[in-house]
This record gives structure tokens, sequence and C-alpha cells, in this order.
């Protein structure tokens, strides 16, 4: 019997682009915003009977806690995902992000409530990590299944303009607060603040969503049920495309904990620079992204996905030390140091990204992408940008230098080059395609082509 081609409109991929940016913009507000918070302030509201040191590792603990949540909400609405449908479980995971980060706004405190106040708030991280382990990885692969041939990267990169967007937001909130609150005002109750502004942005997320239609690609290959999806962690443990994902995000995700949320808050609280320096910086380095992520789109558009995955990866290596030395010194103009955050942070995390959820859209075949692309993205960024600021607080105390930050950085981009390095060119796959990209096509996978030729 034919099955009718799902037909999707301008207006439509206008729409499902928007959702894509919009819900990832809100999940990095959301991270962001507390990212920030635990570096800067939130060592004083739930932990402050604990030394300065000693309170900046528990605040990125409590950060870490919500990427252990994460990779078990990639794993539940992964196989929803892949099972009922991309659009229904992105309603679901953006309601489960908004309402947690809204709540974090009206917390009490540890003088208020003592424990009860960081226990209430890792509860609401763990809960706001369920729903962002599968958010990032359902925009990308809804706007990946979206795109036509050709414009994937550019086209995608929308979902890397969302996480920019995001960390723009949430960083101008807090610098705003610190430019119009002195420090006891912030204390007090301006932190709450960011938080709360949150839940304009999840209104408007929510309602493009309830009006969003389905993947194509999903409808097509659900209608033609040639093959069940598959999404048992055995078989994704032995797949070797989940493992080269699984590297990229663990290069470009372990930079972005270490440079987005631990450098900030050992800058200002244990090398005690201004709190402006570093949160500015990330300002107008997400701004820059605004060029950067879509140019780097429509380069992988051109020349493939491998390539400049490789090339950023070399720069954010050779850079790691150069640009450290320089933002570690106070000897240097503020703005010196700010161009330093700037130039690494682009290399090393937004260029990446940028890259990122289309290459591992399509390392995946049709039928498990939303589960494999979750949870390879979630187990990379669990142990990189879970533990890693935790890891890089405890080593920087221990040796009381800033060496750990650089050789961390090293090693991050290096598991990200060798992975670019081993993995096959993507660029352009079909993406009905029922088998990994790293692995062979079985020849009895007849079904899916038998789709694609469809009319």
């Amino acid at each position: 019997m034919t099955q009718a081609q799902p037909q999707r409109t301008t207006s439509d991929l206008v729409k499902a682009a928007v959702s894509g940016w919009l819900g990832t913009a809100l999940e990095f507000m959301d991270f962001q915003l507390y990212s920030l918070g635990a570096a800067l302030v939130f060592h004083e509201i739930f932990f402050p009977e604990q030394s300065a040191a000693m309170a900046l590792i528990l605040a990125m603990g409590t950060y870490g806690a919500g990427y252990i949540a994460r990779i078990v909400g990639a794993f539940i609405f992964g196989r929803m995902g892949d099972s009922i449908g991309r659009k229904k479980v992105l309603f679901i995971t953006i309601t489960m992000m908004g309402i947690c980060t809204t709540l974090i706004g009206v917390l009490p405190t540890y003088a208020q409530i003592g424990i009860f106040a960081p226990v209430l708030l890792v509860t609401l991280r763990i809960i706001q990590g369920l729903g962002a382990g599968a958010e990032i990885s359902g925009a990308g692969t809804m706007l990946a299944e979206y795109a036509p041939k050709g414009k994937r990267g550019i086209i995608s990169s929308l979902v890397a303009m969302g996480t920019n967007c995001g960390t723009l937001s949430a960083t101008a909130i807090w610098a705003v607060m610190f430019f119009a609150l002195d420090r006891e005002e912030l204390i007090a109750w301006g932190w709450r603040v960011p938080f709360l502004a949150s839940v304009v942005v999840m209104i408007f997320a929510i309602w493009l969503r309830m009006n969003l239609k389905e993947s194509p690609v999903f409808e097509k290959v659900n209608d033609a049920q040639s093959v069940q999806p598959d999404t048992s962690l055995g078989s994704m443990v032995k797949n070797k495309s989940f493992w080269l994902a699984t590297g990229l995000r663990f290069g470009q995700a372990g930079n972005s904990g270490l440079i987005q949320t631990f450098l900030a808050g050992y800058l200002v609280q244990t090398l005690l620079f201004d709190k402006a320096i570093p949160t500015d910086a990330l300002m107008i380095s997400s701004i820059l992204g605004f060029i950067s992520i879509p140019l780097l789109g429509w380069l992988s558009d051109k020349v493939g996905r491998r390539l400049p995955y490789i090339i950023l990866n070399i720069s954010a290596i050779l850079l790691a030390y150069p640009m450290l030395s320089i933002i570690v010194d106070k000897s240097y103009a503020p703005g010196t140091i700010m161009l330093s955050i700037i130039v690494i942070h682009n290399f090393a995390v937004l260029g990446l990204f940028a890259l990122e959820n289309i290459t591992m859209a399509e390392m995946f075949g049709s039928r498990n992408r939303f589960t494999r692309m979750a949870i390879s993205k979630e187990a990379g960024g669990l142990v990189a940008v879970g533990f890693g600021p935790v890891l890089a607080g405890i080593f920087c105390n221990m040796t009381g230098s800033w060496w750990p930050i650089v050789a961390m950085l090293v090693a991050y981009s290096a598991i990200g080059l060798v992975s670019a390095i081993l993995m096959p060119e993507v660029r352009d796959r079909d993406l009905s395609a029922a088998h990994d990209a790293a692995e062979s096509a079985p020849e009895e996978s007849v079904g899916y082509g038998a789709v694609s030729s469809r009319r």
C-alpha cells in the first residue's frame, strides 16, 4: 500500500525552528541562571556555614545533581520520543524545566529553614534535569528532521543559537542584578528575580509547541512500521556511533562546564576578581556567537561536519594555556582578560556546539535517534559538566593553582578531536535510514529505502 509522504510548509519549518530555538534557549537560560547563581551567590544563601572554597564546591555539587538526573531523563523521554513522537515529549520537557526554574525563585533560604533549603534546591534541580535531559536532543532531532538537505547545518544551528540566547539572557540578567543592587539587596531578594523572570519565556514556548506539527521523518517511518525502535542499553553500549557521539559531546560539554560555570566562580571567589569580568565577558561572547554559530553551521553544509570539528578542537588545545594564563593574571587590563575569555569560549564551546546537534542527529538511525542522541549527550554531559566543575574546584584547591583548568580543557578537547577524526562524514545523510552512520546498513533494512522512495 502506498503511503502518503508527510508534507510540511515553510510555515511549519519556521515554527519548528522557533520552537527548537526557544526551548533550547529556556533550557540554557535555566541552567546558566543556576550555574552563575551557584558560582556567585548560592554559597552564601544555601551554604553559609562553610568556608568559601568548600561552599563553592557544594554549590557546584548541586549543579552536578541536575546532570545526574539529565541522563535518567534522556533515557525515559528519549524512548518516549522514539515511540510516541517528538512533539509530545518536547511539550512535557519544556513544562517541567520552566516550572522548576520558577520555583527556585521562591525557595526559602538556609537562614529561614536550615538544611531543608539546599535539600529543596537539589530536588528542584533533579526534576529540572529530568526534563532537560531530553529537551535539547529532542529539539535537535525535530529540527534536523524538518530541515532540507544542503541547509541542515545552518538551520540546525538555531538550536545552538538557542543555547547562546539562553546564556546571554541569563548572564545579562545577572549582570543587571549586580549593577543595580548592592550586596545586601542581592542576597536578601535580588537573586530571586532572574528565576522568576524565566516564566515569560516558558509560557510562550509552551504555547508554540502546542501548535507544532510532528516531525515528518518520524511520521513517515512510524507509518511504515518496518522496524521497531531498539532502545535497550545493551545495544547502545555496543554501538560505535554512540561512543563517537558521546566523545564529541564530552569535549564540548566539558569545556562549557569549565568556562561558563567553574571559571566564573574561581575568578570571583578564589582570585577575588570583580564579578563583572566573567559575566560581561560571557555576555559579549554570546552576542558574538550570533555571528560565529550560523557561520559554522553554514560552513558545515559546504565542507562537511568533520573538518570544522577537527579544526576547532585543535584550536582549543592550542589556545588553552595562553588564554588561561592571561585570564588569571590581574596584571592584565580587564579588557584583555575579558577578550581572552571570549576567544576561548567561542572556540572551545560555542563553535563546537554549533556543529553538535546536526552532527549527532545525522549519526543515528531514524527509529533510535532521539534515545541515542539524548543519552550520548547526557552521558558526556554527566561526566564532563556534572562532575567537571566539582573536580576542577577540588584540584585547584589542592594545588593552589589554575593549572588543573588548563589540563582539563586540553583533555576534553583531545577527546573531542579523536572522536571527530574517527567519525564518518555524515553531512546530508538520509535521516529516514534505520542504521546508524558508523555501522553498515543491514541488507534486510530495505523497508526504509522503500519508505524513502514512496511518493
